[in-house]
């Protein structure tokens, strides 16, 4: 009888050793930080792939996406909790570029993977692009993308090849690649 009452108490105890580490797993874990906002689809009118920009989004409660277009170059900011955490850039560049070339005028990093031929340059958090088609006649310039999403802690350059190739063809169909055509 009394081995009975021990694996009892051995039962109980370690179901009461079960319940306590549940609890307290549960209670480290906390209150998940959830994104508070909607993912974009476009940026300062242009469309862009929003399940490809989402992990470079950190969870938060207000993004807000302002335009920052200068002479020569669409740009536009996303802010997340007023921390600036990706950037994208229409530019135009003289004609005979590479994307090399504008890559290493406006990279803060090491690039180290290319796609279509050069035609796309990028790494984990940054990428850069030459559009088709996207040609000014009159000042003989090509259009260029550009992605930067600096702020962001994710790295992961397969996301990033699928932002800029959506993002560039975006551009593509847009009127500021028409625009120099004329």
């Amino acid at each position: 009888m009394k081995t009975h009452r021990t694996i009892a108490r051995k039962s109980s105890t370690a179901s009461a050793i079960i319940l306590a580490a549940v609890f307290l797993l549960a209670a480290c874990g906390g209150e998940e930080q959830k994104r508070e906002y909607a993912v974009p689809d476009t940026l300062c009118g242009t469309a862009v792939d929003s399940d490809a920009l989402a992990p470079f989004l950190p969870t938060g409660s207000k993004i807000t996406v302002t335009d920052k277009s200068y002479s020569g170059s669409k740009g536009c900011q996303v802010v997340v909790d007023e921390k600036l955490i990706v950037t994208t850039a229409q530019m135009w560049m003289e004609e005979g570029r590479t994307t090399a070339f504008v890559a290493a005028r406006q990279s803060l990093n090491t690039l180290g993977e290319t796609a279509e031929g050069g035609r796309f340059v990028y790494s984990g958090n940054e990428a850069f692009g030459k559009t088709r088609g996207c040609v000014d006649t009159k000042y003989k310039q090509e259009l260029y993308t550009v992605i930067q999403a600096e702020g962001s802690e994710h790295q992961d350059a397969k996301a990033m090849k699928r932002l800029i190739l959506s993002f560039t063809e975006a551009v593509e169909k847009s009127a500021e690649c028409t625009a120099g055509a004329l």
